[in-house]
C-alpha cells in the first residue's frame, strides 16, 4: 500500500468535538433523518434514500465536507433510474464501520 491509501489512513475525525456536534445537528442530522433503510457491509454502511434534488444536493455536500474530516472514508453513490431511491455507501479500513455507528448516520 502507498503511504497515501485509505488502508493507512488513522480511523478518526480531524473535527473538533464542539465541530463534529455542530455538523451532527445541522447537515448530518438532517440527511440521517431521511435514511430509510440502513444496510451494514463489509466495514462500513449502506444507506437508502427517497430521491429528490434537495436531498441529492445535501448528500453531495454532505460527502465533500466529510471527506476533508474524513480522510479514510470511501463513498459511493448511486441514484437509480426512473426516479428510484439513491443509495449512499460509506466505507473504509477495518474500524470504519464502528466509526459510522458513532455518527448520526449509522444510528
Amino acid at each position: 500500500m502507498s503511504e497515501n491509501s485509505p488502508g493507512t489512513l488513522p480511523v478518526a475525525c480531524s473535527l473538533s468535538a464542539p465541530e463534529l456536534r455542530a455538523r451532527e445537528a445541522g447537515l448530518l442530522a438532517s440527511v440521517a433523518a431521511q435514511v430509510e433503510e440502513r444496510v451494514e457491509i463489509d466495514e462500513g454502511l449502506r444507506l437508502r434514500f427517497a430521491i429528490s434534488d434537495a436531498l441529492l444536493r445535501d448528500v453531495v455536500e454532505l460527502i465533500t465536507l466529510e471527506r476533508q474530516c474524513c480522510p479514510f472514508l470511501r463513498f459511493a453513490l448511486t441514484v437509480e433510474p426512473a426516479s428510484g431511491p439513491l443509495w449512499l455507501e460509506l466505507s473504509g479500513p477495518p474500524g470504519a464501520r464502528a466509526f459510522l455507528a458513532t455518527l448520526a448516520l449509522g444510528r
